[in-house]
């Protein structure tokens, strides 16, 4: 492996390849191991440095692999360990690193643990290792107390004898006790177990929802309560601080990198401590509005916290859990704040892609690493349109439609041809998990990768200038003068960004050349919805 510093983490372009959705080897329909071995030229030809795996554990799939049955076996939808292994081993001969997804809250409800815990008794040793517990009332008929999953519905399920178990999230997924030395020894060793096999790096899934208050008190779901009885407990800090140690034991450095969302940008921070995890998704970013001052403002932020504790920043506009951003770009609306996924018929594509493009640009030039989800790099937007019947996600079974969901931005991507399955799969195939929409043809990477003015074109050429400057990466930046609802900065003394936010064209400041741009320019004007890279010297 090369590296331009061992601590690649701080400046890494990282792909996260949601395994089911990005390439079908074997032709059954859905993603695997085989297709993603297939297709890690391309990601070396894109330029990517790292690539996340979405989990590709033995599962039930209930939660899309987020309900792990085993996480030192690979699911057999998805291949075998040996296929992971050859994986690593040809993504390293690429200088690819590998980056695997680890799910500390829960387990899967076929779990070998959860299974022995439902065969023995109330107050066993096997039940303490979740969060099991006698219902109120007369009875025990009602939940222990009146937390909500966050997939929708109740947080408890009662078993036969009576008692009920937590579970956050869908009732397959029984929340792990981490106030148990036997799971905090577990999961320090799956760590060495994925490490020892080559792993570069660890994704923790909802970092900061491991430690429960034992007290398991209500709290009114309106507000969000100080101390929150589940979320961002000081008791995760200690969880956090012996994977560090795991992870640097190892001669080459390994990376924990947190899934956080969190309001409060000094709790954030925390996580980030010489001694926790080495960086944490940058949700505040993803969530942003398309407005001048609330992403200067959110920048500003994000590498003040940072800096705090010498932590890498980390830029993302989309993953598997939110709309596209492509199509968020093109709403009235074009933040989260009226919710990660919503129904929203209201989308200009165009103008959703036009932004894209410019805030790829931003995004790519900003201090620290950048995450690049599967299928953005070809202007994927959402997919809002999938029957009923069709649907996976337990989010909108459990809400009644009422949340649409996460389907919308995990349809299989096209590789090539005129229909479905654009070559996701071979010939002959099964249909995609998820369908295509037909409109997809000029998306494909076929499709692309010839074409100068396309998506994958600016990625590749966006990722691969990246690569070659010094300046960018991780390291300072400094904001620059610029006209209203126009964001322009300085990396280092030669390379300048301008993206314009505005309504009408704006002067370029003073450059040499342009290295490239997300859109035409007017002339020697930067038009609206328009990012910019410049030579300054």
């Amino acid at each position: 492996m090369t590296s331009r510093t061992t601590e690649w983490w701080r400046h890494a372009a990282i792909y996260q390849l949601y395994p089911r959705s990005f390439a079908d080897g074997n032709g059954d329909g859905i993603g695997d191991l085989a297709g993603a071995r297939d297709r890690l030229d391309y990601l070396k030809a894109l330029g990517v440095e790292a690539i996340w795996f979405s989990p590709w554990y033995l599962s039930p799939m209930a939660d899309a692999g987020y309900d792990v049955t085993d996480f030192r076996q690979i699911d057999p939808r998805f291949g075998t360990l040996a296929d992971a292994e050859n994986l690593i081993h040809e993504a390293h001969e690429r200088d690819i690193r590998v980056i695997v997804d680890i799910v500390p809250n829960h387990v899967s409800n076929e779990h070998e643990w959860f299974l022995k815990a439902l065969g023995s008794a109330p107050g066993s040793p096997e039940r303490e290792l979740f969060w099991f517990r006698d219902g109120r009332g007369e009875d025990g008929s009602l939940p222990p107390n009146a937390w909500q999953s966050i997939f929708g519905g109740p947080a408890w399920t009662r078993v036969p004898d009576g008692q009920w178990y937590l579970h956050l999230f869908a009732p397959e997924q029984p929340d792990l006790n981490w106030r148990s030395p036997q799971v905090r020894a577990e999961y320090e060793d799956i760590l060495r177990f994925w490490f020892d096999r080559g792993v570069d790096g660890i994704r923790v899934d909802s970092a900061a929802m491991c430690s429960k208050d034992p007290a398991l008190p209500d709290y009114d779901h309106t507000t969000l309560p100080d101390p929150h009885p589940y979320v961002d407990l000081d008791a995760n800090h200690e969880i956090y601080r012996g994977w560090r140690a795991v992870a640097d034991s190892y001669p080459e450095p390994r990376a924990l990198i947190g899934e956080v969302w969190l309001a409060d940008s000094e709790r954030f921070a925390r996580y980030l401590r010489s001694d926790e995890l080495h960086s944490a998704f940058n949700f505040d970013f993803l969530g942003c509005g398309w407005d001048a001052e609330a992403l200067r403002g959110c920048i500003d932020q994000t590498l003040a916290a940072h800096a705090g504790v010498g932590a890498p920043s980390t830029w993302v506009l989309s993953n598997h859990d939110v709309t596209r951003h492509v199509t968020r770009y093109g709403r009235p609306d074009t933040s989260t704040a009226a919710g990660i996924r919503q129904y929203n018929p209201v989308v200009d594509e165009d103008l959703g892609r036009r932004r894209a493009r410019a805030a790829a640009l931003l995004t790519m030039a900003l201090p620290g690493a950048v995450y690049i989800y599967q299928g953005e790099e070809l202007g994927l937007p959402e997919v809002e349109d999938i029957p009923a019947d069709r649907r996976d996600d337990p989010i909108y079974h459990r809400t009644a439609g009422e949340d649409p969901g996460r389907d919308g931005c995990r349809v299989p991507l096209p590789w090539s041809g005129g229909h479905e399955p654009y070559g996701f799969s071979p010939d002959g195939a099964e249909r995609p998990w998820l369908p295509q929409p037909a409109s997809w043809a000029g998306l494909s990477v076929a499709a692309q990768e010839t074409d100068p003015a396309s998506m994958l074109w600016l990625y590749r050429e966006a990722l691969s200038l990246r690569a070659g400057h010094a300046a960018l990466g991780d390291g300072p930046m400094q904001w620059l003068e610029a006209p209203a609802g126009v964001l322009a900065f300085a990396r280092g003394a030669t390379f300048t960004c301008v993206l314009n936010l505005s309504d009408a064209p704006v002067d370029l400041p003073e450059h040499r050349s342009v290295l490239l741009g997300s859109g035409p320019l007017d002339g020697t004007r930067l038009p609206p919805d328009t990012g910019v890279w410049l030579r300054t010297s």
